[in-house]
């Protein structure tokens, strides 16, 4: 499926950054509505996401934020932006005492360890409502599961998603909620379900290309999401192992005694193996085994002492 002329249409562009930044979707303005951009990448790539979205505004001011959730990975950026163009602001209505207040510990950054620069929230964004980006009205759709608080932005004529992280192509996010004693699964079930009621012609996801074939992306997050029903362990354990790389895409380069320290910091790490019993002591060793296993599974890569997301290259 040709997405340009669509893209076009909805005058939005999608700039696909990767795992450790939220994709950006970026809309110019038309007639009634103003320049917008709907997620912001994570910290760390706040300067390059200023110079991307300026570079596809060629010229005009970014005028508005939308935040589907507020991980770290999808608002990081919004500081900066605010900093370049004052910037308004809108965020999940549940969320957004949280701003305000800058409550780390409610927003998550503190229990994952993760950055993200103070921003101000105007406006909170109510599931049933409407947004004006490009000229056309998006619904706004609740999407608990992956983030209990998080939304989905819908433009009905066009049958365009943009998903934010409660769908992509081939992969499950990690389901939060779980770790905090609510039902998270039950979340996602409901979530997949309204995805496949609406049956979008492309989804718009968080991470990851745009795709079409959304029968057979929901079809696989539900394989998945039946997987961890069935063992909640293994969900865990996805969950370690994803927060873990996401901290190595940010720092590229680390020790065996540095990635431990930072995971035996994080509160969500100490948390998920509380819940697998194991003992305080058995932290530490807990922590080598969740890297040995990445290591031996080709995602990480070790030389001598240095733990790294690329093989060492040989001069």
């Amino acid at each position: 499926m040709d997405l340009i002329p669509l893209f076009a249409q909805l005058r939005l562009q999608v700039l696909q950054r990767g795992w450790l930044s939220s994709n950006n979707v970026v809309f110019q303005s038309a007639p009634g509505s103003t320049t917008a951009v709907v997620d912001t990448g994570y910290a760390a790539h706040a300067a390059q996401t200023v110079a991307l979205i300026g570079c596809r505004l060629a010229g005009e001011p970014l005028t508005r934020i939308f935040n589907t959730h507020l991980h770290s990975d999808h608002c990081g950026g919004n500081a900066a932006l605010q900093r370049t163009w004052g910037s308004e602001t809108a965020v999940p209505a549940v969320s957004f005492a949280a701003v305000s207040d800058w409550d780390q510990d409610q927003l998550t950054f503190n229990a994952t360890a993760q950055r993200c620069d103070r921003f101000a929230a105007h406006t909170g964004l109510e599931a049933g409502a409407t947004v004006l980006m490009g000229g056309h009205r998006w619904r706004i759709l609740e999407a608990p599961g992956h983030d209990a608080d998080a939304l989905m932005f819908f433009e009905p004529n066009s049958r365009v998603l943009i998903s934010g992280d409660a769908l992509w192509e081939s992969r499950l996010a990690i389901v939060f909620p779980e770790f905090e004693q609510m039902d998270g699964f039950g979340g996602v079930e409901k979530v997949l379900d309204v995805i496949a009621a609406l049956n979008p012609s492309v989804v718009i996801p968080g991470h990851g290309r745009p795709f079409s074939d959304v029968p057979l992306a929901v079809a696989t997050s539900l394989r998945k999401l039946q997987r961890f029903q069935l063992d909640p362990a293994a969900h865990r354990m996805h969950a370690t192992r994803a927060l873990t790389m996401f901290h190595m895409l940010e720092v590229q380069h680390s020790t065996m005694g540095l990635l431990v320290d930072w995971m035996l910091a994080a509160p969500i790490f100490r948390k998920l193996v509380e819940v697998r019993h194991e003992p305080h002591g058995a932290w530490k060793a807990a922590a080598e085994a969740i890297l040995e296993t990445l290591i031996l599974d080709g995602i990480l890569f070790r030389s001598a002492d240095v733990i790294s997301v690329e093989p060492a290259r040989s001069v």
